[in-house]
Parts: C-alpha cells; structure tokens; sequence
C-alpha cells in the first residue's frame, strides 16, 4: 500500500481486523472471505490505532451479523480447469431479541494453470480448501453484547510454483545459448519436477467480543486464540551445485533419464552423468527443480499460536470532545524450520528431522523456535475546533519482547554437504550451517532475546469547506518490530558467498547481513480532499503522500555450497512518494463507473546491506497502478433485473529486488546482469454478467479475460546468478449461481 511492502520471513506490513478483532499471524489474511458485509482500506500509517505491523495501513472486514429473521443462501460455481466453489450459509435466531446464530460453509477446488510435463499430470498448483465459520451473538441486555466467532480450515494445495531464469551474459555469449541471459518476463514456464509439491493447511480460530454501553462511553473487550500450523513440500535447488553428484539416486536417475530421451528446457543439459558439462564429457547442466532426484528435497514448517486480548474504552461520538483509551497484549508461540534432504526416489518425509537410515534423509536443517510478548497502550482525542475544522491525536506505545531458540540437533551431520566442498561433498557438516566449525568453533547456538519499542503518533486535521468538499492533512509514524534471522547466517554469508566473491572481484562490495534485523519505522505526511459535483452524482477524491522509511525489511534468498538460506535484511533509508486520484460517477440510474490511478516514486537513500543500490527503487514498488471499471443493474422487470461489472487493473514497472539495472559478481566466477529483472507493465480484465431476481442470480464471469501471462513474483538471488520466477493465474471463467431465502 503506497510502496510500503511485508518481507517474506517477515511480519505484514498492514493490519487485519476481522468484525472488530485484530489478527497478528499473517497467513490469517490467506482465507476465504465469505459471507461479507464490507471490506475497508485504510491507506498511511495506522500503528496509532492497530500498533505494530500497520505501517502500510489497515484492511478492516466485517461479515453479517446474526439477526432476528431466519436467512439462508448459497452459492455455487463452476469454471474451467476443474474449478469448483460451493457455499452455504444459514442464520436467525435462537431466542427472540437476545440469542441469534450464523454458520457459513464452504468448498473450493481447482486443478489449476500449469501442468507438470514430466509427471504428465495438473498438481503445479492445485488448491482444495474448506471452512467452517460459526458466529454468535448474545444481547442479554439492550446495553451490552457478546460475539462469538470460532473458524475451522484445511488447506491441500500445490507450492513453490518457480522456475529459474538466469542472468549470466558471459556464458550466453560463450556458449551460445542465450537462455542463459534471460529476460523474466519472456521466460517459458516449463515445469518438470520429479516431486508433487504440496502446501498443507489447518486453521482454528475462536473469539468472544465484548461491547457495553455505559451511557457516557463504551467498554470493548475482546480475546482472540489462533493456531494456524502450516507446511510446505517440493523438489529442491540444489542440482546446480552438485551437493548429490555422487549419491547413488541422482547417478542412476541422470542416467535413466537421459536414456529415456528426457530433454530440460534450456539452457539445462540432460547428460548421462550429473557432473557438469564444462568439467565432464556427457556431463549435465542443471538449474532448480529438475526431474532427477539431484536437486534434493524440501520441507517447510510454519506452525504459530497467538492468544492476544485487548481492552477498550471510547466515548460516545454525538459530542465536541471524543476519547478513547485502551490496552493490548499479544503472544506467539512460533516453529519455523526448513530442511533440505536427499531425494532417494520415495518422496518426502514430512518431518524436518529424517535420519540417515531414513527415504527422505536430512541433509540441512533451519528450525528455531520464537516466542513474543507484545504489550501496548493506546488512547486517541478528537475535538470539533469549529463545526466544520476537526482535530485529533492519536498515540500508541508498543513493547515487543522476543526470545529464539535453535531445535537444531547437533549429534546428526550430514552426508554430502561438507566444510570445504572444494574437494567435492564428502559430507560431515553440522545441520546448521551456522554450527560450521569454521565459523563457530563453540559448536553451539545458545539462545537470543531482543526487544523493540516504538512510540507510534499519528496527527490529523479535517476541514469541511462546503458541504460538498472536505481537505484533510495527517501525519503518523509506523512501526514494523525486528527479529531473528537463522543463526549463523550472517557467518555463513561471510564465509561462502563474501569470500567467494571477494576472490572473483577484490572490489565487489560484500553482501552485509545480520542474525538480528532491525525493526522498521515510518514517518509518512498525507494532504487530500474528498468532493462531489453534480449533485453528488460524481464523487471524487485524491491525495499526496511522502514516506520515509527507515530499516526496510527486505527478504533474500541465498543458495550455494552450504545449501540454502532465508534471510531478511535492512535498507537503511527509503523515501516514497507519490499521488492517486479516483472518480466515482453515476451516469444514469443504472450505470456508475469508476477509477482510480496511483503513481509512486520511490529511491533508496542509503544501503549498507548493498551499498552499490542506492538510488535505485523500492523493491516490489509498481511505478503506477490504474484502475477502471463500470457497473450495470439495468431493471428488465419490476423482480428481474440484468447485471454487469468490468474491471481492468493496469500495473506499471516492478522492480523486486534492491539489485536492479546493474551487474554483480556471482559465486560461478562471471558477473551476473540484471537488467532484465524487472516485471513489464500488465493489464487484466475481468467481467460479470447475468441475471439477478428477487432471490436468486445467474451470472457468468470471466476473470484476466486476455489470457494475459504475467509474473505473479521475481526473486532475484544476485549472487546465484539468476532470479526465481512465478507465474501469475490465466483465464478463469464458468457461470454462478446463487440463491437467498
């Protein structure tokens, strides 16, 4: 939101509040929204109201609440790529006036976009999802009421969807294969992995909310418990650098495979032995994700529960003076571990430790627990100056405590990857890159503690000039916390990626990181305005907006001898600035279009992390999004009506990475180009139309009408020399149906 973006590994960058109730796990905003009210944007920073994590913003959804008159509706839909979508939803009440129910259900499936040519089968991304929603409300009396919420899903979809594009100029020109210079954004999705990725999902989530009126102000209380436990599967990266060359698996499967006529989509090398070509005669080139079992495995765990609460007391909002304050707590009791394995033939273990004697050996191991306590106080003042000018001051103070511990064995070492890979992987390392004798002679990881605080304002002035135009200014700080990356990983850059460049260009600049990050702030200015003209027929509003963050966090990817590594980063200094405007218009009584168009600016001021970057753009920062749309409900009868809705989204220039039109040296000796890294401009349509009657619809949909293949994600690895690219969603269409009693 305004260039202001989450890191992965990271915490979000916006706040999610659901009926009233803040989540703070992010994959809780990963969820089918259904049974919906309305959905919120708020835009700048919000950490005054939501604290921690809502630098960017706030998106606040309600659903419907459960009432006195018995409802039921459903809805189903059916598209092509095996796609389907049911749901149910019923509601009323239990005791007249006092007790009242709703309970939404739903399913969706589809096969999904792309197709796996080797295992000759749709499970790139498929996706299966279920829920149960439940809520209820109790009114015993006409001052106060009691909200109950309680959430079950399951997820069963596919995962990593990337191939590889590479960036090395030199060998293309050398070799003369000029896939090995690549463009993103022309690259050839080609999707060959031996093994069925697999994302596995369960949610629980229950509430109860609070609300009483105590005639001169209201008293909100809410607690929330969430556990969402999460894990991912899929073929590894680790072909390229020869980890497996001499496991007997990745030996036999090159050799069957190549003699089956198996052919990878270039530049890759198919030979009979998976030694490299430039080394071996009828030797290999292999990038990520190949159908041989030399790439190894990968398993993921996310796993988190939080219980938080919060307590608020706000006046009533008919008077001069308006007032708030309140109370929050937050903990989480986080796992996140990776592993890479050998692939002997028999798919994944899913379990971040396997032993030798195991089918799914663990070969390297990222798993640290985290636990975080959050404290916070709050309170907000409005005040009338005049009838028209309003002025209020909000203010928030978080405290957040974190402590992590390393689950790493360090009685297992692996089989292949080694200290000093020079004289090929003969194996004996540590799990834990991090525990690698050459960079931790204690041998251990003890535990770490950090805290991060930030005193979180935010100023507003409100002045309504005539009754059809409205100037507002604010200013707020935002406030994102700091955390742990894997232990070691800053040695582990030092010895493996540093010391390697550093012997290929002595005046490279090394790539800085830390086993701590830094917390993140803030500090953004807005002006706007808000009108209408015509008599209200035409809406319109617009903003200016300046941004300077400080300790961005930004997420990077290493891979090279010692396996692979997830670690975010800081950029010290980035300012963001820009404008957006939209309309609103109701051209007749039955048509009303719309739009909107953004355009930011952005530049990183300073970079210790890189420092040849500064003065390039915010990664994932489009220099302009555009919206536009139209809306038809044309009456056909007093009961039956026509409906129709186009969207088009326009998205300008990304760039994904801090690492942008420039070169770097990479661990393969030639320097890496990536200037080809950025995503081009896109544009999408989708459409509806149909039926609509008093009870029921009919409606046919379209979504991304053009077919248009764009890149969903780049993640560049510079010193890899190469970026990892996924692909966005195709056409979708098929008809809906609903029904409402």
């Amino acid at each position: 939101i305004r260039g202001i973006n989450g890191a992965r590994d990271a915490e979000a960058s916006f706040a999610f509040v659901l009926d009233g109730i803040l989540y703070s796990n992010p994959s809780s905003f990963n969820r089918e929204f259904s049974d919906l009210s309305q959905i919120e944007i708020l835009k700048g920073p919000q950490g005054a109201i939501y604290g921690r994590n809502a630098a960017a913003g706030a998106i606040v959804v309600s659903t419907n609440r459960p009432g006195n008159e018995l409802e039921a509706e459903g809805e189903a839909s059916f598209a092509n790529e095996g796609t389907y979508f049911v749901s149910g939803t019923v509601g009323g009440p239990i005791i007249e006036d006092k007790l009242a129910f709703r309970i939404n259900g739903n399913y969706r499936t589809s096969d999904g976009f792309f197709f796996n040519s080797f295992q000759n089968a749709e499970i790139v991304d498929d996706f299966e999802n279920y829920n149960v929603n439940a809520r209820m409300v109790y009114t015993p009396t006409s001052e106060t009421s009691i909200d109950f919420r309680f959430r079950f899903g399951e997820v069963q979809a596919g995962a990593i969807t990337f191939n590889a594009a590479f960036a090395l100029p030199a060998f293309a020109g050398a070799l003369g294969v000029p896939e090995l210079d690549e463009d993103v954004n022309d690259h050839n999705f080609v999707f060959q992995t031996n093994i069925d990725p697999q994302n596995d999902q369960r949610v629980i989530e229950a509430s109860v909310k609070l609300d009483h009126d105590f005639e001169f102000a209201t008293l909100t209380t809410w607690f929330l418990y969430s556990e969402i436990d999460q894990s991912f599967s899929a073929d590894g990266t680790s072909g390229a650098f020869g980890f497996f060359n001499d496991e007997p698996n990745c030996e036999a499967s090159t050799a069957a495979l190549n003699a089956a006529g198996v052919v990878l989509p270039p530049p890759q090398i198919l030979g009979e032995v998976p030694e490299s070509v430039f080394g071996v005669p009828n030797g290999s080139f292999f990038g990520p994700y190949t159908p041989t079992t030399c790439d190894g495995t990968q398993f993921q765990v996310r796993d988190q529960q939080d219980f938080s609460f919060e307590i608020r007391l706000a006046s009533r909002d008919d008077q001069r003076f308006r007032w708030s304050v309140g109370f929050y707590y937050l903990n989480i009791d986080r796992q996140v571990g990776f592993n890479l394995g050998i692939d002997t033939g028999q798919g994944i273990l899913p379990s971040l430790i396997n032993g030798p004697d195991s089918v799914n050996p663990t070969e390297q191991l990222l798993f640290d627990d985290f636990d975080t306590d959050v404290f916070a106080g709050f309170g907000a003042a409005e005040y009338d100056i005049l009838p028209n000018l309003q002025a209020s001051v909000a203010l928030r103070y978080d405290r957040e405590e974190r402590d992590t511990n390393s689950l790493v064995p360090t009685d297992i070492t692996s089989q292949f990857l080694d200290f000093d890979p020079s004289d090929g992987f003969t194996g004996g390392a540590p799990l834990n890159p991090g525990l690698n004798p050459a960079i931790n002679p204690t041998g251990v990881l003890p535990p770490q503690s950090a805290t991060f605080d930030q005193v979180e304002p935010k100023v507003t002035l409100s002045w309504q000039a005539t009754d059809e135009w409205t100037f507002f200014a604010n200013w707020g700080i935002g406030f994102k916390s700091g955390g742990f990356n894997n232990q070691g990983s800053a040695a582990t850059i030092d010895l493996f990626i540093n010391d390697v460049i550093a012997g290929v260009d002595p005046t490279a600049p090394p790539v800085i990181i830390s086993d701590i990050f830094d917390e993140e702030t803030s500090s953004a200015f807005e002006v706007g305005f808000k009108g209408r003209l015509f008599d209200g027929r035409v809406q319109v509003q617009g903003a200016a907006y300046y941004t300077d963050v400080d300790d961005l966090q930004f997420f990077e990817f290493f891979v090279g001898p010692f396996g692979l590594l997830r670690v975010v980063s800081n950029i010290d200094d980035v300012e963001i600035f820009g404008g957006e405007l939209s309309v609103n218009a109701n051209v007749t009584s039955w048509l009303n279009v719309y739009g909107g168009v953004n355009i930011t600016e952005s530049e990183i001021q300073a970079n210790s992390s890189r420092p040849d970057t500064v003065g390039n753009e915010s990664p994932y920062t489009p220099d302009y999004t555009i919206n536009l749309g139209a809306d038809v409900r044309y009456p056909i009868t007093e009961r039956l009506g026509f409906v129709a809705r186009v969207d088009a989204r326009i998205t300008g220039p990304t760039w994904f990475h801090t690492v942008q039109d420039q070169t770097r040296p990479t661990i393969f000796g030639v320097p890496g180009d990536f200037d080809e890294s950025e995503r081009d401009t896109f544009t999408t349509v989708d459409i509806r139309a149909g039926i609509e009657g008093e009870w029921w619809s009919v409606i046919g949909f379209a979504r991304n009408v053009g077919d248009v293949g764009y890149l969903a994600e780049v993640i560049p690895a510079p010193e890899f020399g190469g970026s990892f690219i996924s692909p966005a969603d195709l056409r979708l269409y098929g008809v809906e149906v609903r029904v409402r009693y």
